[in-house]
């Protein structure tokens, strides 16, 4: 494999992360659609709550793959945009996100609060790692 660019490496993390956030935010936003005025104001509460979980948990992540990436040399292989365990843990989060639309019984609630949660928090750690790549 052709060895590429660090900053590549940040925008190819930014794009994995990024994708998947507008995806899965649209998903919690048309589930909101169908979910009664009355019950809005507690599944944003638990949005909110959702989104701060993964806004911290995520922030970790991205600066621990960001001094990753940043050790690295120069040129490099794409496969050391993450290391093995994160690899794993993007596709088994895949797998698990394409399994879920075969579930019937979830509840709009809760696709409607977690997905609205979560993929905002994926859309941040992937712009962080975007910006990451602008300042070098």
């Amino acid at each position: 494999m052709n060895p590429i660019n660090k900053r590549i490496l940040y925008l190819i993390a930014g794009v994995i992360w990024g994708v998947p956030g507008v995806i899965i935010t649209a998903k919690g936003i048309s589930a909101y659609t169908v979910i009664p005025a009355n019950e809005l104001w507690w599944l944003l509460l638990i949005t909110l709550c959702v989104l701060s979980g993964f806004l911290w948990m995520f922030h970790r992540i991205v600066n621990r793959y960001c001094n990753l990436i940043a050790a690295l040399p120069e040129k490099t292989s794409i496969g050391h945009t993450f290391p093995l365990r994160g690899w794993i843990l993007i596709i088994c989060m895949s797998c698990l996100g394409i399994a879920l639309k075969f579930v019937s019984f979830i509840p709009a609630e809760f696709t409607a609060s977690f997905y609205s949660g979560l993929g905002p928090a994926l859309i941040v750690a992937g712009l962080r790692f975007v910006k990451k790549c602008k300042t070098l």
